[in-house]
């Protein structure tokens, strides 16, 4: 792979391997420094250039110096190459790359608080999703659902007539897919 970001070609997806995320949106991946204010200078970027970030996921990775962030960006006007030149010119961020949904697996967790009037259907619903239920009383039950973003919409849609309460969606994670032609974003070394 020549440079930070990769240039794969889109393909059809499946279930597992990612929908297409439609004409606009794309997943970024990047290995950034863990300190203090990276991820500050990461949205004043994006929002400086008028790019409007869909989605954003953050955690540290196996290596405690560095973090993984997946950052879902809306790019109506603008080529995601040169979103990921901007990105690459932070001092703090090591490595980046763009997912093509059709050579990545994502997910997402989605938390809801639902009416459980009648929490046998609730559950039926949940499990066709490989959801559970954490919590419930007679009225309300709080379930939890992993699965790919479109999944996680079909049970939304379907959990709507119980009475969607709360709900919380962490935003989308990716990793390139096993055997796919680029490699993954790696850690620095």
């Amino acid at each position: 792979m020549s440079g930070r970001l990769g240039a794969a070609a889109m393909g059809t997806a499946t279930t597992d391997r990612g929908a297409p995320l439609g004409p606009a949106l794309h997943i970024l991946a990047a290995i950034v420094e863990n300190k203090f204010g990276v991820l500050a200078r990461i949205a004043g970027l994006f929002s400086r250039r008028g790019f409007n970030i869909f989605s954003l996921a953050v955690a540290p990775t196996d290596d405690p110096a560095y973090s993984r962030i997946t950052i879902v960006v809306d790019v109506h006007n603008t080529d995601v190459a040169q979103i990921a030149k901007q990105l690459d010119k932070l001092v703090n961020v090591i490595q980046i790359s763009e997912l093509h949904p059709a050579d990545s697996v994502e997910r997402e967790l989605m938390l809801a608080r639902v009416g459980a009037v009648d929490l046998a259907a609730v559950v039926e619903v949940i499990s066709e999703y490989g959801g559970e239920v954490l919590d419930h009383n007679d009225c309300e039950a709080i379930v939890s659902v992993s699965a790919h973003p479109d999944r996680l919409d079909r049970c939304e849609r379907q959990l709507r007539p119980f009475g969607l309460h709360v709900l919380q969606r962490t935003g989308r994670i990716a990793l390139r897919a096993l055997g796919a032609d680029e490699p993954a974003v790696a850690m620095p070394g």
